[in-house]
C-alpha cells in the first residue's frame, strides 16, 4: 500500500502545481498547447521504452481490440480533461478547476463502489458524506452549474477507472494513450507551422522551450498517477486527491488573486474537514489491527 500513495501523492502535487506551468504559456492557444503535450509526452515515454528495451508488449496488444478500444477511450477521456483545465487556467478560472478536482474524490468513491464493488467503511462514508455536504455547498454558491468542475471531475474519474482495470501498467499505457493521440497532433502542428502560424513558428526560443517541457512535465505524473491507481482502492486514491485541489485554490486565490467570496470559504472548509475525518479513520482503523 505504502509504495502506492507514495505514487498517488507526487503525482497530485505536480498536478496542484500546473497552474504555475500553463501561466508561463499563456499566450499559446489551450489547443495548441495540448497538442505539445501530447507530442512531447509521447518522446518522453519513448525514450524510456528504448532505454528499458520494453517494446514486446506492443505486438500482443495490436491483436486485442478490446484493449485497443478501453485505451481510445482513456485517451479521449484524458485530451478532453486537458484541454477544459488548460483553458481553465488561461481564463482566469483555477479555483473553479480546484472545485472539480475537489468533487473529483466523490466521483472517485461512486466508480469504485459501482464497479469495483469497493465497499467503505462507515468511517470513510462519513468523511465523504462531509466533503459532499461541501461541495453542495460551493455548487450553490456559484448560483450556476459548475460545468468546468463537472467535466474536470467526470473525465478524469473515468479515466482513473479505466487505468486501474486497464492490462498494461503505468508506461504502456501511457505509451499507447500518447500514440493513438500523437499522429493528430503532429498533423494538426505541422500544417500550422506549414500555414505560418503557432508557436513553433511565432514564438521565441523561451516559448518553444516551455512548450517542450510540457512533455516530461505531463509524462511523470500520469506515470506516478497510474502506478499508484493499480496499488490503492479507489476510495484511498479519492481521499488523496484533495492534495492537488488544494495546491490549485491556494494559487488561485492568492497568488493569481481571483475573486473568492467568503461564502464559499464554509464549502472548502468541509471539504478539509472530510478529509481530516477520514485520515483519522483510517489510522484508528490501522492501530486497531495492530493491536489485534
Amino acid at each position: 500500500m505504502s509504495p502506492g500513495i507514495l505514487y498517488a501523492a507526487l503525482a497530485y502535487t505536480a498536478w496542484g502545481l500546473f497552474p504555475l506551468y500553463f501561466r508561463q504559456v499563456s499566450e499559446v492557444p489551450a489547443l495548441e498547447v495540448i497538442m505539445h503535450r501530447t507530442l512531447w509526452s509521447l518522446v518522453v515515454v519513448l525514450g524510456l521504452l528504448a532505454v528499458r528495451r520494453h517494446w514486446a508488449w506492443m505486438a500482443g496488444v495490436l491483436r486485442q481490440p478490446r484493449v485497443l478500444g478501453a485505451f481510445a477511450l482513456s485517451a479521449l477521456l484524458l485530451s478532453g480533461n486537458w484541454l477544459t483545465y488548460v483553458w481553465a487556467v488561461q481564463n482566469q478560472h483555477v479555483v473553479d478547476a480546484s472545485l472539480g478536482y475537489f468533487i473529483l474524490p466523490l466521483v472517485n468513491v461512486a466508480l469504485g463502489y459501482v464497479f469495483l464493488h469497493e465497499r467503505p467503511r462507515p468511517g470513510q462514508w462519513l468523511a465523504v458524506a462531509v466533503a459532499t455536504a461541501g461541495v453542495l455547498w460551493l455548487t450553490a454558491q456559484t448560483g450556476r452549474l459548475p460545468w468546468i468542475a463537472l467535466v474536470l471531475a467526470l473525465s478524469f474519474g473515468f479515466y482513473g477507472l479505466l487505468r486501474k482495470v486497464a492490462v498494461l501498467g503505468a508506461l504502456e499505457g501511457l505509451a499507447l494513450e500518447t500514440l493513438m493521440l500523437a499522429p493528430v497532433a503532429a498533423v494538426v502542428l505541422g500544417w500550422w507551422a506549414w500555414q505560418g502560424q503557432g508557436a513553433l513558428v511565432q514564438g521565441d526560443a523561451a516559448a518553444i522551450g516551455w512548450l517542450l517541457l510540457a512533455g516530461p512535465l505531463t509524462a511523470i505524473p500520469l506515470l506516478l498517477f497510474a502506478a499508484g491507481a493499480r496499488r490503492i482502492p479507489m476510495s484511498t486514491l479519492g481521499i488523496l486527491q484533495y492534495i492537488s485541489p488544494s495546491l490549485q485554490f491556494g494559487l488561485g486565490v492568492w497568488m493569481f488573486h481571483e475573486a473568492f467570496e467568503p461564502a464559499r470559504l464554509v464549502g472548502f472548509v468541509l471539504i478539509w474537514g472530510g478529509l481530516l475525518v477520514y485520515s483519522a479513520e483510517g489510522w484508528w482503523t490501522r492501530q486497531r489491527v495492530a493491536a489485534a
